[in-house]
């Protein structure tokens, strides 16, 4: 499913955010990416957004090299990838329900598949009944919630999620994540990128260590 082949990415001035990095992750699997401050672990997540192409290397997606991807072709390729992002980046002067329409409304849905494809991915997050509330009127953890119920609408095949639950309580921390373990279920990738140490070794899940730009470690243990 993803593909990295020895992908380096250095930004101009010299600064190395990437080395040689090389994995694979397969369709349907969930893992983590830890690693310090800097380490590189946004870099590979924009990476997968074609938000930025690596200075070397290759990054394969179901076989198919995204280096070779024309910028016509990324909007189409971003419709397979969903993003949740640590401070959830909702228009505060929008409902909840507009929130999450906003990428099918941006990719041309008719409105009628748009409220259907809403009103699921806001009932598989448990927010269904505060559609027409605005995100101040929600705690913490529901627009954390909201924020996936977007990344999800257009139903894609790679879950990325940045620092999911740093703004929130070990509960509320867990239940985002068996969110993410409901979709890794019905085959969806996810890749989560975070600090919190004692939710990744409760999980038991891989972890994908990075230091310094380089993938140090690979496994089901964290190393440090």
């Amino acid at each position: 499913m993803i593909c990295f082949d020895n992908l380096s990415k250095r930004y101009p001035g010299g600064f190395e955010a990437l080395k040689n990095v090389s994995f694979e992750m397969d369709a349907g699997e969930m893992a983590f990416l830890t690693g310090h401050s800097g380490a590189g672990k946004s870099t590979l997540l924009k990476m997968l957004m074609l938000m930025e192409r690596p200075t070397s290397g290759n990054l394969l997606i179901n076989g198919k090299n995204l280096n070779r991807l024309s910028n016509s072709q990324i909007p189409i390729y971003r419709r397979q990838v969903g993003v949740v992002f640590q401070n959830h980046q909702l228009l505060l002067d929008r409902t909840v329900f507009d929130n999450v329409a906003l990428p099918l409304q941006v990719s041309g849905y008719p409105s009628s598949e748009i409220g259907r494809r809403v009103r699921a991915a806001l009932d598989g997050v448990g927010l269904l009944e505060k559609e027409q509330q605005k995100p101040v009127a929600l705690s913490g953890g529901e627009q954390q919630r909201v924020g996936i119920a977007r990344a999800v609408v257009h139903k894609p095949r790679i879950l990325l999620a940045d620092e999911p639950t740093g703004n929130l309580d070990p509960e509320l921390s867990s239940e985002i994540m068996a969110l993410f373990r409901r979709f890794q279920n019905v085959g969806v990738t996810v890749l989560i990128a975070t600090h919190d140490i004692t939710l990744i070794n409760r999980m038991q899940l891989r972890i994908m260590h990075l230091e310094e730009g380089e993938l140090t470690d690979d496994g089901a243990g964290y190393g440090l």
